[in-house]
């Protein structure tokens, strides 16, 4: 069986055509890996690339695409919306085909003390690889952001787990780990009032005793004249998307606000669409089998 894994790294970069084209090249003309899927986002400013390939390949295209970033962007210049530390922000390895958690979790642990030796990049583990507890939670780790970290990142609580216990000059730090697939999903509500969307996005988030496996936080979308309640939801089986919708609309209600539309950054199972579908049309013992598509496939 062939060894399949999964990585979508994200970008400190929404808005220069240029460059961002220029890091998706890293893996889209690199062998052994295929280049899936490439979002980017002028508000938050940044960019999420999703590619497959065997366990080294994925490692080389990642390293690769880290090296062009730091190259690129220039964490002293950023401003965005999406809290990030570096301008290659976060590497996640997800296991697929053939290929163990414990793999992952190696191979983002090797990735991360190559990215810190190579790249002079300090580099922080988490999810499945975390060394310390406290960083399984990537969260924790992205604390006030480049800025805060910046000052605080020779704090004994705060010193990266590979590198030194010093921010690279403009390409900062790096997240990498294993995980499982999350999916990322933003509410856009129609207001301008910032404060709804952080005070819905605490209300619903599992660390504020809201839904499991939901991390939230409220995004303005100036351009838009909108804001957002952004999310990662990292277990779609325990959390659907249907149930996120529907609490964000009650709490919306509460305040007068409508709800806009959604948006899925970057790939999604295809059984999270199905458990959404199925709930909002109401079908009666609906199986996965009547999708003409699955069943053409088998």
């Amino acid at each position: 069986m062939p060894k399949l894994v999964e990585c979508v790294p994200n970008f400190s970069e929404g808005k220069r055509r240029e460059v961002i084209e220029t890091i998706v090249d890293q893996i889209r003309n690199r062998k052994g890996v295929r280049l899936l899927d490439y979002s980017a986002d002028e508000n938050h400013n940044r960019m999420v690339i999703t590619f497959v390939g065997e366990p080294r390949a994925v490692r080389e295209a990642a390293f690769y695409a880290t090296k062009k970033a730091a190259e690129l962007i220039n964490m002293e210049e950023h401003k965005g919306a999406h809290p990030r530390i570096g301008s290659t922000d976060v590497i996640p390895l997800i296991p697929l085909e053939g290929v163990t958690m414990k793999e992952c979790v190696q191979l983002a642990r090797d990735l991360g003390k190559e990215i810190a030796e190579k790249l002079k990049i300090p580099v922080y583990l988490y999810e499945e690889a975390a060394i310390r507890e406290e960083r399984k939670n990537l969260e924790n780790i992205r604390r006030g952001g480049y800025e805060a970290l910046k000052k605080e990142i020779t704090k004994p609580e705060r010193c990266p787990d590979f590198g030194q216990p010093l921010l690279h000059p403009t390409a900062g730090a790096t997240v990498v780990g294993a995980r499982m697939p999350l999916i990322a999903f933003n509410i856009n509500l129609g207001t301008t009032d910032i404060k709804i969307a952080k005070r819905i996005a605490k209300d619903i988030r599992a660390s504020s005793g809201g839904l499991m496996h939901l991390k939230a936080i409220g995004v303005e979308l100036k351009k838009e004249g909108l804001v957002q309640v952004s999310m990662n939801i990292t277990d779609y089986k325990t959390t659907p998307l249907y149930r996120v919708m529907e609490l964000i609309k009650a709490e919306a209600k509460r305040y007068g606000v409508s709800v806009r539309e959604s948006e899925i950054i970057g790939l999604v199972p295809l059984d999270a669409l199905i458990d959404a579908s199925t709930f909002y049309l109401q079908i009666r013992d609906f199986s996965p089998d009547q999708i003409l598509e699955r069943r053409i496939q088998k």
